[in-house]
C-alpha cells in the first residue's frame, strides 16, 4: 500500500462565492459541524507521522475561518508544505503579512473569467476586482503562487485574454483545467460543457503559450474527460494518492466519493488518520484490480488509469464497478456520446467574435452557502 502524498483539508464549506461548477457535494456541512483548531492539529500531526507532504488548506472559503493562519503554522510547523487556496474575498494585506510569517509556502488563486462582468456571473458575486488586487499583493509576499482557471462554454473562447492576465498577474504556474462535472457542475452541465471545436481551439491556444512562455511561466493544463480517448487516473487513483477531509470531518479518497451509495465514510472524530488509509472500507474499495470488471479487469491501460473515476462511473452509467464511462472501451461510452451531441447541437455562439445572447439567471442551478 502506498504512502499518501498529501491531504486536502476542507476546512468550511462556507463561501461568499457561489460558483456554477464548484466541486463541494449539494449537501453542504454545517458551520457548526466544523472540526476545531484542536481537532485539526491532531488531524495535521497525524498526517505528518504517516508520511503526507503537503496540505491544502482549502474550502468553501478556508478564509471564513477565524482560525486559518494558526492552522497554516501548525501543518508548516508539523512539516507539510502548506498550500492556501482562498477565493481572494477578505485575503487583506494584514492577512498576506501573518502568512508570511508563519511560513506558510504557497497560494493558490483562481479567475473564473477575463472579463469582470463574465467573471462576476460565473461567481455569483462581484469578486473580479477584489481578485485582481489580491493577486497583486500575493506576488508581492514572494510566495509561491499559481493562478487557476476553471474553463468551460462560457469562457473558453476568452482563453487568450485569461492567459493574458495571469502573465501580467506573474505567477510562477497557470492551472488551467476544464470543469469537472461533479457536484454543481454537473447540475449546471448543459450550460457548462464546450462544444468539440472550442475543446480543440483552446488545447492549440494552451499549447501556443506553454511554448511561447517556456521559462518563464509553468502552464498545466487538463483536458476534458468528455472529450478524452481514455480516461485519467482520478486523483492519482482511488485511495492511492491523496485523502480529503470535509470540514465535518468525514474522510473521502476523493471530493465527489460521497456521491456513490452504500460505503461508509469513516470520520477522523471516530478513528486514526492511518486506520482510515490502511483499513476503512471506503478506502480499500477500489485499490488494486480485484473489483474490476470487463472490460477494465484485462486492459493494459489497467495499470494507467485504474479504471477512470469511479465517481463518474456511477453517475452516468450507475455503477461505480463499471468502467468510466469517457473511455472508449467502455460498454457505456454512448451515454458519454449523447451528451455531447447536445453539447455540440445546441444554438449557441461559440465564437467570441460573434453575438452572445444574454441568459437569465434562472438557467443557472446556484451552490447555496451551508447554514
Amino acid at each position: 500500500m502506498e504512502v499518501p502524498l498529501a491531504l486536502i483539508a476542507e476546512l468550511t464549506h462556507r463561501c461568499p462565492l457561489h460558483c456554477v461548477y464548484c466541486s463541494n457535494p449539494v449537501q453542504l456541512a454545517s458551520a457548526s459541524a466544523e472540526l476545531s483548531t484542536q481537532e485539526w492539529q491532531s488531524v495535521f500531526e497525524q498526517c505528518a507521522r504517516l508520511g503526507m507532504l503537503h496540505v491544502h488548506l482549502s474550502g468553501g472559503e478556508p478564509l471564513a475561518r477565524q482560525d486559518v493562519i494558526e492552522l497554516a503554522t501548525i501543518a508548516h510547523d508539523v512539516g507539510l508544505y502548506t498550500n492556501l487556496i482562498p477565493s481572494g474575498i477578505g485575503l487583506s494585506e494584514q492577512k498576506l503579512d501573518a502568512p508570511v510569517k508563519s511560513s506558510l509556502d504557497h497560494i493558490q488563486l483562481s479567475f473564473q473569467d477575463s472579463r469582470e462582468a463574465d467573471a462576476n456571473s460565473i461567481a455569483g458575486t462581484r469578486a473580479h476586482a477584489l481578485k485582481l488586487e489580491v493577486a497583486k499583493k500575493v506576488r508581492e509576499t514572494g510566495l509561491a503562487f499559481t493562478i487557476n482557471i476553471v474553463v468551460h462554454r462560457k469562457n473558453i473562447d476568452h482563453l487568450d485574454e485569461l492567459i493574458a492576465l495571469a502573465e501580467a498577474l506573474g505567477p510562477q504556474r497557470l492551472e488551467i483545467a476544464h470543469t469537472q462535472y461533479y457536484g454543481w457542475a454537473k447540475e449546471n452541465i448543459d450550460f457548462l460543457l464546450p462544444t468539440r471545436a472550442q475543446v480543440v481551439e483552446s488545447m492549440e491556444t494552451i499549447a501556443r503559450a506553454q511554448k511561447r512562455l517556456s521559462g518563464k511561466l509553468r502552464i498545466d493544463a487538463v483536458a476534458p474527460d468528455y472529450y478524452a480517448r481514455y480516461p485519467k487516473a482520478c486523483m492519482g487513483g482511488w485511495g492511492r494518492r491523496q485523502m480529503l477531509i470535509e470540514p465535518s470531518g468525514k474522510a473521502l479518497p476523493c471530493h465527489a466519493a460521497a456521491v456513490i451509495p452504500g460505503l461508509k465514510f469513516d470520520n477522523v472524530r471516530q478513528h486514526p488518520v492511518e486506520w482510515i488509509w490502511s483499513q476503512s472500507e471506503s478506502f480499500r474499495k477500489f485499490r488494486g484490480e480485484d473489483w474490476m470488471l470487463d472490460p477494465c479487469r484485462t486492459c493494459d491501460r489497467r495499470v494507467e488509469d485504474f479504471g477512470g473515476c469511479r465517481c463518474q462511473a456511477f453517475m452516468i452509467a450507475g455503477s461505480a464497478e463499471r468502467a468510466d464511462p469517457v473511455c472508449s472501451l467502455s460498454p457505456d461510452h454512448h451515454l458519454i456520446e449523447l451528451q455531447l451531441v447536445r453539447a455540440n447541437s445546441a444554438d449557441r455562439p461559440v465564437r467570441n467574435d460573434r453575438p452572445v445572447p444574454a441568459e437569465p439567471a434562472s438557467h443557472w442551478i446556484y451552490r447555496p452557502q451551508p447554514i
